[in-house]
């Protein structure tokens, strides 16, 4: 087979049950792509035929609706008689099932730098009205150390204003939730469930039951509770052991409530854990832009893109940022600390979480030389962004930044005006006088 529709096959990269799996190139974007080739032949049944179609259609109907750095983007489907088939983002790496077995797995810290992930990209789903239903280790995608995208959202609930679309009994039974086994209801919380028990299984190679069949299985997500992550792996602290417990509650009371408090609690784990090293992880940069008023605006598909562009330093108290007549372009933000600005020693101004310095160098796009010196009045973290790389950001990514200098020139525009009456005033006085 050399092609599928326009796309030019390269190779086959695995094959399922139902359908195959090949490497592509988009002929216009030259791009690879992954296309999943069904065969539904195979079902001889005519009812399961027709709820597997459902569910293919289902995924289908998502095509260029999810937009997320953490999620497969499905770029294309084509779902006609016997031609059927997907075409997805191209990932090149393997999924958590690897991660999952006793003799593979990562580090606590990388565990929760992993599931904060897909916690944001599962609270966009929501927020898209989708929730995905089959969240396990085999519909993870892992890129390097912790970059991941979920796929396989066949089994999605899509849920609007009008209408919520829904098939019962699919999904996998180790990772359902209570209500969905019993098929009640669902909401986005039963994908934190499902996620709960992800994140046991990265702990610990183990599922949290021990379940000879599905009907036992069943029974045990209803009515027993699973040992701690730590009875199987000791060094897991208390703290992550307590955050898969209320992700995992049986009642839905007791579960996280929301994504964020899920991300919240995660965060505060890996900054606890930060303390002894100079790694700033992923969870607590994103948890730090998006309490920054600089980035107040950006939404989280933004953030994410921020991060890929940024660079993020650790400065000790007093040592020099930027140098008065030095070159260069890069531009900052303070994400913790103070920091003293300065000229031939004379203080100018103090910044503080959240300021930003070194900007016109970027927005004056030329060679430029810094005017004062920047120096760490305490321990700081600095954001740092070179303009050639926002170049590389999103339109929209882009836009925000633009619209946050305007912010931020005219609120200084605004303190320099106060500054400059107050003198004016106390000129007048002094005139009168």
């Amino acid at each position: 087979m050399d092609k599928i529709g326009k796309y030019e096959i390269v190779r086959k990269l695995g094959t399922g049950a139902t359908s195959t799996v090949y490497l592509a190139i988009d002929p216009f974007s030259k791009q690879q792509v992954a296309i999943k080739l069904f065969d539904l032949e195979v079902l001889q049944d005519p009812v399961r035929a027709k709820i597997y179609r459902k569910l293919l259609m289902t995924e289908a109907s998502l095509a260029g609706k999810l937009s997320h750095p953490h999620i497969a983007k499905i770029q294309d489907a084509v779902m006609e008689g016997d031609i059927n088939y997907m075409v997805m983002e191209y990932v090149e790496g393997s999924t958590l099932e690897l991660y999952s077995e006793v003799d593979h797995l990562m580090p606590i810290s990388t565990i929760a730098e992993i599931i904060y992930k897909c916690c944001k990209a599962l609270e966009y789903a929501q927020h898209q009205g989708v929730i995905h239903r089959d969240i396990k280790p085999a519909n993870i995608l892992l890129q390097g150390e912790t970059d991941i995208k979920i796929s396989d959202f066949g089994a999605a609930v899509l849920q609007s204003n009008q209408t919520t679309t829904q098939v019962s009994g699919v999904g996998s039974p180790a990772y359902m939730s209570p209500e969905q086994v019993k098929e009640l209801p669902l909401t986005h919380q039963t994908d934190i469930y499902s996620l709960g028990v992800v994140m046991y299984k990265l702990l610990t190679g183990k599922l949290p039951f021990d379940a000879s069949n599905n009907y036992s299985m069943i029974y045990h997500i209803i009515n027993i509770e699973p040992p701690p992550p730590s009875t199987f792996r000791p060094e897991t602290p208390a703290d992550v052991d307590a955050i898969v417990r209320r992700a995992m509650e049986k009642d839905t009371a007791k579960r996280y409530q929301t994504w964020d408090q899920f991300a919240s609690d995660l965060v505060g784990f890996v900054s606890h854990a930060e303390q002894t090293q100079t790694e700033i992880f992923d969870t607590e940069k994103f948890d730090t832009l998006r309490s920054l008023a600089f980035f107040r605006n950006f939404s989280d598909v933004e953030l994410w893109e921020v991060l890929r562009i940024s660079e993020w330093h650790k400065v000790p108290e007093s040592e020099y940022i930027l140098r008065d007549g030095e070159s260069g372009s890069s531009f900052y933000i303070l994400a913790q600390g103070t920091v003293r600005v300065s000229k031939q020693g004379r203080l100018l101004s103090l910044l503080r979480r959240g300021d930003c310095f070194g900007e016109m160098a970027h927005l004056l796009e030329r060679d430029f030389k810094r005017g004062t010196d920047v120096i760490s009045k305490n321990d700081v973290v600095v954001i740092e962004i070179d303009p050639d790389m926002l170049t590389r950001a999103t339109t929209g990514c882009r836009f925000q930044f633009s619209e946050a200098f305007l912010h931020m020139l005219v609120k200084r525009l605004s303190v320099a005006n106060a500054r400059v009456s107050h003198l004016l005033a106390d000129n007048d006085q002094v005139e009168d006088e």
